[in-house]
């Protein structure tokens, strides 16, 4: 095997660290049981400068870590990527290993461009984790963490509190941007993925806590130190009277289950993030775009992947650009640098040039001087479901919206992608965008959503592939604006009625419920479609933990513009 390499800090070395430690370090250090993290890599480059920092970041003592990392059949530069990890960050460890085989292509030639995993495939891989096993427990160490590389470790205490569990086996629950995770709760007699109704409650974090399943992959902790681990093996060779398929997670699973090992799949926390495997028939190109999809569902949960500055020229972002739009806008209220700096991380991931717009905070306008500029609220305004007037931030919110109105109009910009700071953005979003935009050049609109909340449940009039004629709908999180449309909303005077910008379009394309409001604005033509499916989602929803609202959260102000505390 070419390109093995050990590397590993000597016993003299690890003496010398420890001495300059503090006390509460050396304490910390003798009282966490040593662990051996076995790392599988095979055109991962993408994922690597993210799974490594991750790793490094770990809060675990690194002289009781043992890393053994295996690399081959690489089309990429996997290995370099490893080696200059290894070179910088070995000697924190008691010892890293890293064995390679620069050998390129896949075991066979013709699986070459192909996710598809042949039997030998499967075999090797088995091998693999066979000698991870073997490796570790020749250490003596007392637990073993099967990880694979695309595997993001956002928390830094999961090791810590994984091995606080003391669980023969268990698995930290990863996010991804779909249902999918690491774990089964239900196996067929054919030892396929069964569907159960235990699933989604562990998932979503309905039900937290740990929980025993017949499946855990991906991010496997192994406790050495108990009798019975000496029975664990991914081998189907090694299991009596195995039935199942050559494959190292079903066959570590029924050996398990054989052997009355419980698996337990861990939802208490946050743990970390994984992408959604490629389909057999997929680009094995795609395992980047899958990548990207992730990160923007880590920012959208406020937790963006961690990146090493070490690592960080090893990254690459696509050239900003504005989708083929005149403009795309983001409005942002100045005290919420939070969500600039997640909405920025975000644009920088999708290449997505953007002009931000300060927006008008409810917190901070002066009904008077509002007054003398001849804006006034809709006589009589109730919210329709709150059952009170319209509140500061609700104000604010709809002249940010007016003012690019205003900026599109008097700059003859003939579309333009309208976004609020809240917004996540769905899987693929720079192909669907494209393709929307695509379908548009077909169609006659003034109006796109590509976000909103579907108040009715009529169905509603299919118009092309990705369009729908929207009926009464909220939100204002994003949307596509042609320069006839901008037009279309100042000519209606809305400043002299104002009310909620989610409100006022509605009634602009003559779907809202209520003929009193819709009175003060005869001329209701605006032609508006939505995306189908949607393509921007809100990052949190009412009531879910960690959502905020700056118009709830903000001065009720009466019809006779008087500004009243809550």
């Amino acid at each position: 095997m070419s390109g093995y390499k050990v590397t590993s800090s000597i016993s003299v070395v690890v003496l010398l660290l420890c001495c300059c430690c503090s006390a509460e370090t050396l304490n910390d250090s003798f009282k966490w049981p040593t662990v051996g993290i076995s790392v599988l890599v095979r055109n991962k480059a993408h994922t690597l400068p993210y799974f490594l920092t991750c790793l490094q970041n770990l809060d675990y003592p690194k002289d009781r870590l043992y890393i053994w990392i295996y690399s081959d059949y690489n089309e990429d530069n996997s290995i370099e990527v490893l080696e200059k990890w290894v070179e910088k960050h070995a000697l924190n460890y008691n010892g890293v290993v890293l064995k390679t085989n620069r050998t390129s292509g896949f075991l066979h030639v013709d699986e070459k461009q192909s996710t598809h995993w042949s039997p030998e495939h499967f075999r090797h891989v088995i091998r693999l984790r066979e000698e991870a096993l073997g490796f570790v427990r020749r250490l003596w160490a007392d637990y073993i963490f099967m990880l694979d590389a695309d595997v993001f470790l956002t928390n830094n205490k999961t090791l810590k509190k994984l091995v606080g569990k003391d669980l023969p086996v268990v698995a930290p629950m990863l996010i991804s941007d779909g249902l999918y995770s690491n774990y089964w709760c239900g196996m067929t007699e054919n030892y396929y993925y069964k569907r159960t109704d235990d699933y989604m409650p562990i998932r979503n974090r309905e039900k937290l806590g740990c929980f025993a399943v017949p499946m855990v992959h991906t991010a496997v902790l192994i406790s050495l130190r108990r009798k019975d681990s000496e029975l664990l093996t991914y081998d189907p060779n090694k299991i009596h009277n195995y039935s199942g398929p050559d494959d190292d997670i079903i066959a570590f699973a029924i050996n398990a289950k054989n052997n009355d090992i419980s698996l337990h799949i861990c939802n208490d926390h946050i743990y970390g993030f994984v992408p959604v495997p490629l389909e057999d028939s997929d680009d094995p190109k795609n395992d980047k775009e899958q990548l990207l999809n992730i990160k923007l569902e880590a920012i959208s949960r406020h937790m963006p992947l961690p990146l090493d500055e070490s690592l960080a020229d090893l990254v690459e972002y696509p050239q900003p650009w504005k989708f083929g739009c005149g403009e795309i806008f983001l409005i942002n209220l100045e005290r919420r640098k939070d969500r600039l700096h997640l909405m920025e991380l975000s644009f920088k991931e999708l290449g997505m040039d953007v002009q931000l717009v300060k927006a008008f905070d409810g917190r901070n306008l002066d009904m008077d001087n509002l007054k003398k500029h001849s804006i006034t609220l809709m006589p009589n305004y109730e919210d329709p479901y709150h059952k009170r007037p319209m509140k500061a931030g609700e104000v604010g919110c709809f002249l940010s919206h007016y003012s690019i109105w205003e900026e599109m109009v008097s700059r003859k910009i003939e579309t333009a992608l309208i976004l609020e700071d809240d917004c996540h953005f769905v899987p693929y979003f720079r192909h669907r965008m494209l393709q929307l935009l695509h379908e548009l050049e077909k169609l006659d609109w003034d109006l796109v959503y590509i976000g909103r909340k579907i108040l009715l449940d009529d169905e509603e009039e299919q118009v092309s592939e990705h369009t729908r004629r929207p009926l009464y709908s909220y939100w204002t999180l994003g949307y596509l604006l042609s320069g006839r449309g901008a037009g279309k909303l100042l000519a209606a005077r809305p400043l002299a009625s104002v009310l909620p910008v989610d409100e006022f379009l509605p009634i602009m394309f003559d779907r809202h419920p209520d003929e009193s409001w819709k009175a003060h604005f005869p001329n209701r033509n605006l032609i508006a479609l939505s995306a189908s499916p949607l393509l921007v989602h809100p990052t949190h929803y009412t009531g879910q933990e960690g959502y905020v609202s700056d118009t709830e959260d903000s001065h009720v102000v009466d019809t006779d513009n008087v500004r009243t505390e809550l």
